[in-house]
Order: C-alpha cells, then structure tokens, then sequence
C-alpha cells in the first residue's frame, strides 16, 4: 500500500483514452509500480476492456479506500455521464467532450485534496470540449485553472532526456519576438525550481540556439547577441546551473547522453521533434509549476482508429511509471 496512488482520468470516450487504460491496467509493470484509481463511465470502461481483450475486470468504488488494489482489477469512480444511445466511437462529440472534462476535474480534485499522488492524463479533443461548451483549449489550460496556476510550464521526458519550452503554441512570426532576455532568465529559473520539486537536483540545464550555428556571432541572425547571450550570463552570474545557447543540431543529442540533466527549447516543434524522433511513444508530458503532479501521453485521440483496439498502450504504460517514478519526491509548494 505504499505505492504511489495514481489518478488517471479517461479522455474523450469517442478516442483511444479508454482503451489504452484497459490495456495499461493489465500490464504487470504498472501494477508493481503504482495504484491506480481510473475516473470516467462504467459502461465505456467495460466496452474498452471487452474491445482490447485486457485481462482485467472492473470494479466500481466511490472511495479511494473501496478499491482492491491487485494485478487484474481495474478501480473505477463512476461519473456515469455517458448515453450509450447516443455515444459513436470518432466522432466528435459535445457530451463527450463535456465527460471529458468532469473526468479530469475529478482526477484534479482528488489530487488537490492530496487523496492522490499525481494525475496521469489521456487524449481530449479540442472541438469536443468546445461542442461540450467547456471553456478551456485543452489540459494545461484546465489544470492550470483548477489548481490556481497562472502558467504552467511544460516537460517532456523521454529516456532520461528533458525538454522544456520557452513557447509553445503561437506561430513562429510570433515566437521571435517572444525571445528576450527576461523571459529567458523567468523560464530558466522557474524550470530549475520544478526540477527540484520533482526530486531532480545536480546537473546543468542547456539553452538551444535559436538560428543555424546560433547565428554565428550576429552572421545570420542576431538574436543570441541581443537576448539569449546575456540572459545567460547573467543568470551564470546570479548562480544558476545554466549554460548555451548551444546549437539545436547537436544540444539535445548531448542531452540524451547525460551531458545536461535538461534543455530548454525555444520553440514548440525545436523540442517536440527531438524527443518524439528519439522515442515517439515514450515521450511522456509532465506539467510542472502546479501543486499537484501531472504526466500525460503525448498523442491524440486517434478517432480514426478508436474502437478497433488497434492502439499502442505503450505511452500509457510510460505516463502512470513517470508518475509513479516522480511522485515520491515530488513537493507540494
């Protein structure tokens, strides 16, 4: 019983959320690392159990302390909000999408409460929450307003490796102008404190270039000159662990060899290319800043392929282990 209890939430049931969460809940890896207490609808659970073959059996609680923790047993809370009349695998769908949402809402709560150790999430559709009008474009923004976060920053981890990212979803046109100098030292030292909520100490993070070669002193960009550069040096001065920039071609391979603990990206797909190209399906997404822990698979819903069984657990699998790797040291402050 002092495994580490995991709140997984089942995504958009017209997606592949529940059945990689029948198929996670059968692996043996998950079971010996964390308890795992599953929030969404009994009659999609049973469906993605019976579609995906997984050898486990669903038993309905409504307090954490109700569920039979043990390989094969899967521990269900019951929101019970889906009309199964009306329910259509990969389509998108207002009452699915507001589902969606309780579900997380849930998994945030008990986790608030400190009744779980972290949140492990799974795939929600953007039309569906807005169909569902929820008010909220995806995860971060949801936990970001049911925990009181202003801005929670991004990891994501794949075999050791770990990038955060300085922007996110904007266009490129717009994410140089969001380069400066103060944004950098804020992101760095905010990203270093959530490494050290996460039990993650020692080591040294790495900015990456923004241009070719870092703009070779201004030759082709000038960026490194006028933000990136000082920012860092001045972060170097006030103590921080942080080196760069260091070319985007070559910093996040020596990243994954161990040479920096993380890197910062500067940009949405800088980052999202390194870590899926070196293992897509085991690029897990931790959200950091919060008060509460939160990994998540890093894929869709996957409506082309939902209720056929066909989906890899894999990511699941690696999301509840992060999890549970993290949640021991993880504080809450």
């Amino acid at each position: 019983m002092n495994k580490p209890l995991i709140a997984i939430p089942i995504g958009d049931p017209a997606g592949v959320g529940p059945e990689i969460v029948a198929m996670a809940l059968a692996d043996s890896k998950v079971a010996e690392a964390a308890r795992c207490i599953i929030v969404g609808d009994r009659k999609i659970m049973e469906q993605a159990v019976k579609i995906t073959g997984a050898e486990v059996r669903v038993n309905v609680v409504k307090e954490l302390e109700e569920g039979i923790y043990e390989p094969g047993v899967l521990n269900l809370i019951d929101l019970d909000n889906i009309d199964m009349d009306q329910f259509e695998f990969g389509k998108v769908s207002g009452m699915c999408g507001k589902a969606a949402y309780e579900y997380i809402a849930e998994s945030i709560r008990l986790a608030n409460e400190g009744k779980a150790d972290a949140v492990a999430t799974t795939p929600i559709n953007k039309e569906a929450l807005k169909a569902g009008d929820i008010h909220f474009i995806g995860h971060t923004e949801i936990f970001g307003a049911l925990t009181g976060t202003e801005d929670p920053l991004t990891m994501f981890e794949t075999n050791g490796m770990r990038v955060f990212f300085l922007t996110r979803h904007v266009s490129l046109r717009q994410m140089l102008d969001m380069i400066t100098k103060e944004r950098i030292k804020d992101y760095v030292k905010r990203c270093l404190e959530a490494l050290e909520k996460l039990g993650v100490t020692g080591g040294t993070m790495a900015i990456a270039g923004l241009n070719p070669h870092c703009g070779e002193h201004g030759l082709f960009g000038d960026e490194e000159v006028r933000e990136i550069m000082p920012a860092i040096e001045e972060l170097q001065a006030e103590g921080y662990p942080v080196t760069g920039p260091i070319g985007a071609d070559s910093v996040f391979h020596q990243a994954a060899q161990g040479r920096f603990n993380s890197v910062l990206s500067l940009y949405h797909d800088q980052g999202h290319i390194a870590t899926k190209t070196l293992d897509f399906d085991r690029t897990i997404a931790i959200t950091n800043g919060m008060p509460i822990l939160r990994t998540s698979v890093d894929h869709g819903t996957a409506f082309d392929i939902a209720g056929t069984g066909k989906v890899s657990a894999i990511s699941m699998i690696e999301a509840i282990l992060l999890a549970a790797k993290y949640s021991p040291n993880f504080t809450r402050k």
